[in-house]
Order: structure tokens, then sequence, then C-alpha cells
């Protein structure tokens, strides 16, 4: 699932291990992660495991939950981002993310050898994440606009009724809810689990605007 490197001042004081489905993170001592200091509420945040992604969500803190700058009420984590809670930095390390990275460095130098792989014990999945990808607007006032998807995360819908979010795994992309009492639909099907593979024209609606997903 990956771990959480916690530092203050750009000193590593913890590291934690991702194991359970829900990980609470605050400044009473019955939380999972306990951060005894004033900027951190007690109840300060939650970690939710949903299958090999894990979201991240603010507990109505007192000072905010921030994700590489930028305040965040829920959002999916990536390789490599950084939660700030007051002077505290929580980077999110996975441990999948740097194999793949290591796949397309060393994959190109392989193109057209008859060699046997140099890691035999790990045939990588074909490398889907690798396409480009965008997502193309079909209704409404932005009608025909097209938004390359260059992030690790990329935010959609509306802040405060739906957002959604589409990210890059080594497998291919998801899309995840977010925020909103409705959650976004594929292909006309109401999203019932929080992370959903994506395939090339698969037809996404969300706070009424349709996308369409676009790679290759």
């Amino acid at each position: 699932m990956g771990k959480l490197v916690v530092s203050l001042d750009n000193v590593v004081i913890k590291e934690f291990q991702i194991t359970k489905d829900r990980t609470t993170l605050g400044r009473r001592p019955y939380n999972d992660i306990v951060i005894d200091n004033l900027a951190v509420s007690g109840e300060h945040a939650v970690l939710l495991a949903v299958g090999n992604e894990l979201f991240i969500e603010d507990l109505n803190s007192t000072n905010g939950t921030y994700i590489n700058g930028k305040a965040i009420k829920k959002q999916l984590l990536a390789h490599n981002d950084t939660v700030e809670i007051g002077k505290y930095r929580i980077k999110y390390l996975t441990e999948e993310v740097p194999d793949y990275e290591k796949t397309m460095v060393l994959s190109p130098g392989a193109a057209g050898s008859h060699a046997a792989p140099a890691t035999p014990r790990y045939a990588p999945p074909p490398s889907v994440a690798m396409l480009p990808a965008s997502i193309k607007v079909l209704n409404g006032g932005a009608a025909g606009r097209e938004v390359l998807l260059t992030k690790v995360v990329t935010t959609v819908g509306k802040p405060g009724m739906q957002v959604a979010s589409i990210a890059k795994r080594p497998t291919g992309y998801v899309l995840s809810h977010v925020e909103g009492a409705g959650r976004p639909s594929v292909n006309g099907d109401e999203l019932v689990q929080d992370v959903i593979s994506l395939k090339n024209g698969d037809i996404i609606e969300l706070a009424g605007t349709q996308m369409q997903f676009i790679q290759g």
C-alpha cells in the first residue's frame, strides 16, 4: 500500500506503513498517527484505502489539510505527494511506482532485443499508462474543449457540487469520486465503487457535463 514519512523542518521524525483500510491522523493519543502539536486538530484527517488507492480526507480541522500547497477536503493520493499540516510535511511513498518508473526507463533500450529480460521474475504488463490521454468536453459552454491528462492526478467537476479525479496508474487511468452527494457516471452507469478503470472512448458525466476519455 505504501508508507508515510513525517518530517518537521526537513528532518524526518517518523515513518508509518499503511496497513489498514482506515488510518486516523491527529493530536489525540488514540489516533493511528499522532502528531502532538497545537497546529494539528485532535482528529485532523483520515486516510482511506480502497483497493490499491489511498485517499486522504480532512475532518473539518481547524487549520486545514493541504496537498502540495493546495487546500483539500478529500483527495486521492499519488506517489510522492506531500501532505502539509501546520509545519509538518507528510510524504506519501508507494512501493509499485518506482518499479514502474524503472520499467519506463529500461523498456526503450530493450526494444527490438531478443535477449532474455534482465529481470525474468517480473513481466511488466502492457504500458497502457504510457499512452497519451485526454478528456474532451461534449456539451455545455465548453463543448469541444480538450484537456490533456499530463499530471499524475487531474481534478474535474464543480467544487461544492460534484468533483472527481482522474489518476494515472501503472496499469492505466482510473476515475475516482472525490466530493458531492451525487456520484459521476461512466457510460450511463453511476459509479458504485470509489475507483473505476477508464478505457478509450468512455463517456463520463459529472455535474451535468459530459466528457469523453480519449487515449492512444
